[in-house]
Formats: C-alpha cells, structure tokens, sequence
C-alpha cells in the first residue's frame, strides 16, 4: 500500500473528482481522504501505480488549478534522535526537544488554531518530506526539521497560502538559505532574525511586503463570500494576501499586505485590481487607481534625482503616477502613497517596477548597517535607525520584520510620541556590574569608543575609586555608567549595553538582563509621578514591567531640585518607563525644554520673597521688646 498526498487543489473538487481523474490516468485508488484546507490523501494497492499518479498528473491543471502530487511522508522516521537547543519567534530561547539528526534548515510554523491535535498536525506536516516535528508550548509554535532547505522552502511556499480555520500561518525558516545560519562554533542556530521582527542583511525577499491601499466598500469583494475569492487569489499566485478590514474602523480605506517573492506579489496584486475593476463596473463607480504604500525614507529614491526614476516608470508603462505630500506623515503614520492611474495591464507594470526600486533600496540600506550588526551580532536595526518616532502604527499591519516597520513592537505600542527637540539633551545613569566593566571597555577602550560612535550619545564609565568615596562603599558592586546624549541617542546607548551584557553572559538562564537605570526629575514632579496613594506608579510599574522606585514626597529637602527615580527592569521596560515619565514631567512643567538660568533666578527670587517679609517681622519684634521695658 502507498500513499500520495494532493496538494494545491481547487474549493470545488469532491473526492468522486479525485477518484474519476485517478482512473482516467490508469491508476487504482482504494480509498481517497479529502481535507479541508485543498489537499487530499489517495491509497495506492501498489508503488508503481503510484509511481506513475506522480509521474502523470504531478503539476498537472484540474478544475483550473494546478495540482501537486507527491509521496506522503511518515510522521516521525525512525532515525536516532539528537538534542539541540534551538531559538524561536522574535529570538526568544525555546525549550531543548527532540529532532532528527542531519536536519539542516528548520521551519517554524506558528498562527495556526490551538486546538489542533498531534494527529491532525501529521496530515499538515508530512505532507512534505519532513526529518521530524516538535511543537513547543510555550511559543505555541511547530519547529519541523527538514534535511535541505529545497524541502523547507517548498514546504514553506505551500503552507504560507493555506488557510486553518480562517487563520494563515505565519513561517520562518531558520538554517543554510533561511533567515538564519548554523552557528557550529556554538553548536546551535544563530538568532538572525533579531527581536521586534527585525531583518538580516541578506534575507529573502518575502521579507520586503507589498503594500497597497483599496476603499473599504471594495474589501467585500475582494474577500469574497466565505473568503472564496482572496482564497482562490492566493493558490492561484502563490501569494498571502492579509486584508486589514478590522484596523481602522471607519476610515475609507483599508491596507492590504501581500507576502511572496516578487512576481508571485505582482501577480496577487494584478488580480485584486481586477476584482476592483469588476466591482467598480456593476457599481457605475468609475475608473479604479493602484495605491501603493511605501516609506517615507524610500519616496526620494523612487522619484528619483529632478524626478527622472518616476518619470521613467511613466514613460515604459503609460501611467500617470503621483506621490502624496510629504505634510500627509507624522509621527503616527509614516507611510506615503504613490498612486498609480492607468490600465490593469500598465498599472501592474508600474508595480513591479516600483516595487523592485523599493526592494533594492530597503536592501541597499540593509547593507548600510551590516557593519554595525557585525560589530554588534545579534543587535537590532532599529538600534541603527531612527527612533525619534517610536510611536503608534500606521494604516494598519506595518512591515513584517522590516527596517522601516509601520507598527513597532508590542512594548512600544502604548509609549506617548517623543515630543522632544532633536537636539534636547538627556542625562541618564545605568549600573553595571563591577565585573563586567572590562568587557564593556574593551581592548583600549575599542568596545565604548564603537557606543559612542554608532549611538552618538556621550558614554563614561565612573572610576572606581571616585565611586568608593561618594559611597563610602569598600566593596562595591556595581558601576555607574553616565549617558548623555538625544532620546534617539539613549536609546541605542542603552541597547547596546543591555547586548554586550547578555554576550558576556550575565543573564541567567533564559531570563533577559536586568539593570538599574537612573533618571533625574525636578522635585516638584515627583508627587504628580507618584499619584495619590501611589496609584500613578503602580500603573506605570503593571504598564512597563520594570521596579521603579522614588522618595516619599517632601523626603529630599527643601534645598534639592531634582529627585532621582530608579527603575529596574529589561531593556524594553526601563525604555518604556524612561520615556513615561519623562513625557509626563514633560507635559507637567508645560515645555520638555530645560530650563534656562533666568527662570532659575526668577524661581530664587521668589523663594527669597517670603524670608525678607519674616525678617521684617523679626525686625519690628525686636524694636517692640525696648519699648514694652
């Protein structure tokens, strides 16, 4: 007995359709399992019947798609199983489990429904020649091993336009040709696919999106009924179309992403436009446009030097294209449109053609940071980038694991805008262990003098001996490390030292590093930050995550005018708390500014203004008392 698995097939077949196209190609089926999601499981009575199914109807058209058929694969070979500790999602360690030895490149597989049972994730999974699968539960995320990437990869390209219960899965391949590579020096894969979804120099295409913008009254008929139509666009073109219909709520348009390889994006978005087309004609609604969503930072190289990029893409593909102002962004949308009129035909050609200057100028500026990242492995690009707008997202699903991302990740979702100038200055202090100071210093000074360069904040590391005396600590544990520079500029300061910690090791375990930060706040912020009955605090605490710790109110004296706060906590939690207080000090004391020497003085002046009308009381007291003798 033999069987075949049928992959790619059509909402329509039945399995009496699949048993009369078996017979027609001289091949004896004995019992034929139709699943939901377009694949199917046949039984063959003997090899060479199945042998010659593959041989004739593999890539062949039915019912107007194209079928895959191929051997199915056992669950789990009977091969010695070897351990290794792998990385998972947004490079978050995942529990050591069992794989097969010899498998090379791994696909993480996650969104899919949980309630799934084990034997109904074999039917997913060993539809592809596979090594063995595991799935972790914390992560609720299925690593399967496959022996090349060719396998990874065609597994990858059939799962990604499948659809599980109204869900598509989200995948990333790990291993020679994935996102990331076999670290044999350490004995386990290399974390390149950073956190926040950040991308790698080098990595596939699929990982710069194509993003258009369609009318909301549009979205229905690009769904489809019971999601019939985007279902039959993505097995068509071999791309995953997410329709962003529930973000937004109201607006009159709505974004869609499409995910693939680029002909397969030009190929999804050509069909859209022209279900819009249909629509718009049984509507009376007129002529449709293209929108295409682009970054801000790459709008100057598509319209290219006195406009000669974008009017060469109108002179080859007979459109007219425009670009919205650049007065349409801030800080919560980053995004511009560049719209695109003409025929079906001629506007899928300006897509392409835009899309590929759009891809090569996100890899260009990939490349641009790749020194950086290589000085500093496993940092992020957004430490590299701008990061004065680390705000709300955009239109709705921002860029996968993009260096110009729309949404940022999670812990940044609810952080007020930086209201502050570009050139407003900072000063935060940040503990270190004592003994860790060495291999933040580096050899001559190489590791700090590289924080200064790549963050351009100002980096100076205490002398021990200073600290002992203002301590009056004998066996200190910790250093301080003194950071000045913009809000951009602290921010990269800080993740870099949060990194080199965790390279040295001084996280234990899996859990991530915790120092201490210190920021100052003027005294007169502080009840304000603590709140009544401390209520402000603990929000900000359960908000952030991170200990943050101030003086009771009234406790540092009159004569002091700031007050150091304390928080301690990850990385992303003394950033979000940073940032938290600061806006509310910010948008206590009216300005984010400084505040200048004359309105120091004038605060003085007022100060001064009561003890003079007490020494004048002094004064007459002292007169009164000659008299009264």
């Amino acid at each position: 007995m033999s069987k075949l698995y049928v992959g790619n097939l059509s909402n329509e077949t039945t399995e009496d359709d699949l048993r009369r196209l078996f017979l027609e190609n001289a091949v004896t089926c004995t019992n034929v399992l139709l699943k939901r999601g377009g694949y199917a499981f046949v039984d063959c009575t003997e090899q060479s019947l199945a042998d010659r199914a593959i041989d004739k109807l593999n890539g062949t058209t039915f019912l107007g798609v194209q079928i895959v058929v191929e051997p199915s694969v056992a669950a789990v070979q009977k091969r010695r199983p070897i351990r290794l500790p792998t990385e998972v999602g947004a490079g978050e360690p995942m529990t050591t489990t069992n794989f097969i030895g010899g498998g090379v490149t791994k696909l993480i597989i996650s969104n899919l429904p949980s309630h799934l049972s084990n034997a109904e994730l074999d039917a997913i999974i060993n539809r592809f020649p596979n090594q063995g699968w595991e799935r972790d539960a914390r992560s609720q995320s299925i690593v399967v091993t496959f022996e090349n990437h060719e396998q990874a990869e065609r597994a990858y390209n059939d799962l990604i336009q499948t659809e599980y219960e109204g869900n598509y899965p989200k995948m990333e391949l790990r291993g020679p040709g994935g996102a990331g590579g076999e670290d044999k020096r350490r004995g386990r894969p290399r974390t390149v696919g950073y956190p926040l979804g950040g991308s790698t120099p080098g990595a596939r295409q699929t990982d710069f999106p194509l993003r258009i913008l369609v009318q909301s009254d549009m979205v229905g008929a690009i769904i489809g009924r019971l999601g019939s139509t985007i279902r039959q666009i993505t097995q068509q073109t071999r791309a995953r179309v997410d329709v962003h219909r529930k973000e937004n709520v109201g607006s009159l348009e709505k974004a869609i992403t499409i995910f693939g390889n680029p002909e397969n994006c030009t190929n999804a978005c050509k069909r859209i436009l022209e279900v819009m087309k249909q629509e718009a004609t049984s509507n009376n609604k007129g002529e449709i446009t293209l929108k295409v969503l682009a970054h801000n930072n790459l709008i100057g190289r598509i319209i290219g030097k006195c406009g000669n990029t974008i009017r060469r893409i109108m002179q080859e593909t007979d459109t007219k294209i425009t670009v919205s102002s650049i007065n349409d962004i801030n800080s919560y949308n980053l995004e511009r449109i560049i719209t695109v009129k003409g025929s079906i035909d001629n506007m899928s050609k300006a897509e392409s053609m835009i899309s590929a200057k759009l891809r090569q100028s996100y890899e260009n500026d990939l490349q641009a940071i790749a020194p950086q990242t290589m000085m500093f492995p496993g940092l992020h690009p957004m430490a590299m980038m701008s990061t004065s707008n680390m705000g709300y997202g955009g239109r709705g699903g921002g860029y996968q694991g993009g260096l110009y991302s729309s949404n940022y990740p999670p812990v940044y979702q609810h952080i007020p805008p930086i209201s502050h100038a570009p050139d407003a200055q900072e000063t935060t202090y940040l503990y270190i262990p004592n003994n860790a100071v060495g291999a933040m210093i580096g050899t001559k000074g190489s590791n700090v003098r590289n924080m200064i360069r790549f963050s351009g904040a100002s980096v100076k590391i205490a002398a021990l001996e200073s600290e002992k005396l203002e301590r009056g600590d004998n066996q200190q544990s910790d250093r301080r490390v003194t950071i000045v520079g913009s809000p951009e500029a602290q921010w990269k300061a800080q993740y870099l030292i949060f990194e080199k910690m965790r390279e040295e090791g001084f996280a234990t375990g899996s859990d991530d590093i915790r120092l201490t930060v210190e920021i100052m706040v003027p005294s007169l912020q502080v009840g304000r930050i603590i709140g009544k009955g401390g209520q402000n605090v603990r929000e900000l605490q359960r908000m952030t995550g991170s200990i943050i710790k101030l003086p009771e109110q009234g406790a540092g004296g009159p004569q002091e005018d700031e007050t150091t706060v304390h928080i301690i906590g990850t990385f992303f939690s003394v950033q979000s708390a940073q940032r938290r207080i600061r806006a509310m000090v910010s948008s206590g004391t009216g300005s984010g500014e400084p505040r200048t020497r004359g309105s120091q003085q004038g605060q003085q002046g007022q100060q001064q203004q009561p003890q003079t009308q007490q020494q004048q009381q002094q004064q007459q007291q002292q007169q009164q008392q000659p008299q009264q003798q």
